[in-house]
């Protein structure tokens, strides 16, 4: 048999397949039945990407899969055709998975995921840019061992990979005991071969939420992942042909397949795309060289793995060895610049008990103190050095760290102390990762951890908070107008090419991520990395936020895409949007205000459409008039909307972010238009989630953007 046969066969019986299953469906539900999968806007992602096509009903399926779907599946032996019939084949595998879901059915349990969400597919958007996630990998068929498939597996995990199984593997990791969901990057699909259309989704939408692809458009589709999305596949023998045909969707999309089926693929393989390797302890080396990714190698002498697939692990208390609890006891991090004298390079110290000398279970103060010394280190790199903790101590394998600040709480698992971790460990990490990153203005950095409750406490009152006090007190008095310079930031161009966020003191990056410190510090620190300096001298609007020079940055860095932005108006020329914003505003035409949706929320808006509806409006880098997505923090910011009257244009956001938010907005508010406790009279989704009963709500609550101007 060819290569040409095992595609042409392998497509033919996933078309079969599919035929049963939407014949299934069709007696069970009939032709007009809605269909769509969970939580996207895109139906059926694959095929509304490929086809521009959104099939909302079973009738339109049926008719989806014996016209277009069956017509791609072409039989000459041409590579084209191969590549044709493996895209028809990914389709096919989307309908039959797309009828699993009918009826409301969850046909996935944990461990098993099914289906991503929008709102995970954007979630991974700011790792894939920065490339804490490097590549994607999936794998297929149960591997040799139980023990290869967990080495395997960990292998790109420790690289810092998104790692996705189907079929036999999955049960091997299960039988294992392996940690496995979204939150530490290794999923688990399902059994069937069908269930890999989940992640090749994960690709496609990837191009539709940050590339601006158009729906349909599959030459740029094309080009797209197999340019910016590094996904390869590992397929264990033996391979059957369903299999196969799925592998030519993946090549056409631009994912080698690796496989050790030499027996029955022998004679097929295609340079760079279909490569047969035998031995599969060099799967990963052979993908990652295939792939051409670039792994960042961190070398850190602690006892387990450091890798950003980490970042997600939550530990139980039940798997707990020790924590340390800011809001029990007194705990703190800090970063203080000193003198080249005072600071020892690499000097780490541990000052109190070691773990050894913890009950098992049981609670704690810490404390660290990262000093450094440099003669480019400025004082205003201090908290962003802090704010980069969070990751760095939960990258590693077995530790889990939240807050900030003195509000702090690191737990480490009984496996991380069993494996040889200590709290000496904590600073050499710190230590690494602050002279890995930080090398333009750090020359020598020291660490002292404190785990003596005595000295925690004295520390954290003495000062540890007076100087976040300290730093407060500046944040405060930082306005657009006190300012001399804006930042540009293009982190998320490796995905979203056109869009540019600008970022000012009062409008921090839409991610939540990049404050104009932060961008500050970037700036500095590499001077031609995403963050470039942007002058505001010469104002064309001041109520809108427009300015000539504004407008020329950022039709240089969008590559002439953009030509006008403003800083302070949804509706004029507002600010592109990538895909990896916290959140999304839109205008509420009843109240005469705007919604504002975060990502966590899975519910329906006023608007009538939920989070991933709203972003299928806003990403992509495009400008989206009515509609803008943004960071959290922004929300309380005085420059919000500031052209269409404000935050009082606020009238409903999801009960969770009101709560998150209350305490700055309220202030706002009060400072602004001395309004009380503005926070009260915004609805939620306990309040409403239609628009007559919101304004009946802001009505009686005397809202005042029933008051204002009309928005258009």
């Amino acid at each position: 048999m060819t290569l040409f046969d095992r595609v042409f066969g392998g497509s033919s019986e996933m078309y079969a397949w599919a035929e049963r299953s939407v014949a299934d469906a069709m007696e069970k539900f009939g032709a007009d039945a809605a269909v769509t999968l969970p939580n996207t806007a895109y139906c059926l992602p694959c095929y509304y990407a490929v086809t521009g096509v959104k099939l909302t009903t079973m009738g339109e399926v049926k008719e989806a899969l014996e016209g277009t779907i069956k017509e791609m599946m072409t039989r000459k032996n041409r590579l084209h055709n191969v590549f044709q019939s493996g895209i028809a084949t990914a389709l096919a595998a989307e309908i039959i998975e797309t009828m699993k879901y009918m009826g409301g059915e969850q046909p996935y349990e944990e461990p098993y995921v099914g289906h991503f969400s929008d709102a995970w597919i954007r979630e991974l958007g700011v790792p894939l840019v920065t490339g804490d996630i490097p590549g994607v990998a999936v794998l297929i068929n149960e591997a040799p061992s139980v023990e290869e498939a967990v080495a395997l597996v960990k292998s790109y995990q420790a690289q810092g990979n998104f790692v996705s199984c189907t079929g036999g593997i999955c049960k091997q990791l299960i039988e294992a005991g392996y940690n496995t969901g979204f939150n530490v990057r290794v999923t688990l699909l399902g059994d069937e071969i069908t269930s890999v259309v989940h992640i090749v989704s994960v690709a496609l939408r990837a191009a539709l939420i940050f590339g601006n692809i158009t729906p349909g458009d599959l030459p740029n589709l094309m080009k797209y992942t197999m340019e910016r999305v590094f996904a390869f596949v590992n397929a264990f023998a033996p391979v059957d042909d369903l299999t196969v045909a799925c592998g030519g969707g993946a090549i056409a999309f631009g994912f080698p397949v690796i496989t050790n089926d030499l027996e029955s693929l022998k004679g097929m393989n295609v340079p760079k795309s279909l490569i047969l390797q035998g031995d599969t302890e060099k799967f990963n080396p052979t993908s990652i060289e295939a792939r051409d990714i670039k792994i960042k190698v961190t070398n850190i002498d602690i006892p387990v793995a450091f890798a950003s697939a980490f970042e997600g692990e939550i530990i139980r208390r039940g798997d707990m060895q020790v924590e340390f609890d800011g809001s029990r006891v007194d705990c703190f991090e800090l970063v203080q610049t000193k003198e080249a004298a005072e600071v020892e390079d690499h000097k780490i110290e541990v000052i109190g008990p070691e773990l050894d000398e913890f009950e098992v279970g049981t609670k704690h103060s810490i404390g660290y103190i990262v000093e450094v010394a440099g003669k480019n280190m400025q004082s205003d790199f201090e908290p962003v050095f802090e704010r980069k903790f969070h990751s760095y101590l939960n990258c590693i394998e077995g530790v889990m760290h939240t807050g900030q600040r003195d509000m702090i709480r690191v737990r480490v698992s009984k496996g991380a102390y069993e494996a040889g971790f200590r709290a000496k460990h904590i600073g050499e990490v710190l230590y690494a990762k602050i002279k890995n990153e930080f090398d333009a203005v750090v020359d020598k950095c020291q660490v002292k951890v404190i785990t003596d409750p005595a000295m925690c406490t004295d520390l954290r009152h003495n000062v540890a908070i007076p100087s976040f006090d300290k730093r407060d007190d500046r944040l405060r008095t930082l306005t657009d107008e006190s300012v001399e310079v804006y930042y540009s930031c293009i982190l998320c161009q490796a995905f979203s090419p056109s869009h540019v966020c600008v970022v000012t003191p009062e409008r921090l990056g839409l991610c939540g991520a990049v404050s104009w410190l932060d961008a500050k510090a970037t700036n500095e620190l590499d001077p031609q990395g995403p963050c470039q300096v942007i002058t505001k001298e010469r104002i064309i609007d001041e109520r809108t936020g427009e300015y000539e020079d504004v407008n020329e940055a950022v039709k240089l860095y969008s590559q002439g895409a953009l030509e006008q932005v403003s800083l302070y108006s949804i509706m004029e020329n507002p600010m592109t949007s990538c895909g990896c914003f916290e959140c999304i505003c839109g205008i509420e035409p009843f109240s005469n205000g705007v919604i504002i949706a975060n990502r966590e929320y899975a519910g329906m808006t006023p608007l009538g459409m939920t989070f991933p509806e709203l972003a299928s409006m806003t990403g992509g880098g495009v400008q989206t008039p009515g509609f803008m997505g943004h960071g959290k923090h922004f929300i309380a910011s005085k420059k919000f909307m500031k052209a269409e009257g404000g935050i009082e244009r606020i009238v409903w956001m999801p009960k969770e972010l009101k709560e998150t938010v209350a305490e700055r907005l309220n202030e706002s508010a009060k400072e602004l238009y001395g309004i009380e406790n503005f926070t009260d009279m915004i609805g939620d989704e306990t309040i409403a989630e239609d628009p007559e009963t919101l304004l009946a709500f802001l009505t009686e609550k005397g809202h005042p953007a029933l008051g204002l101007e009309p928005m258009m």
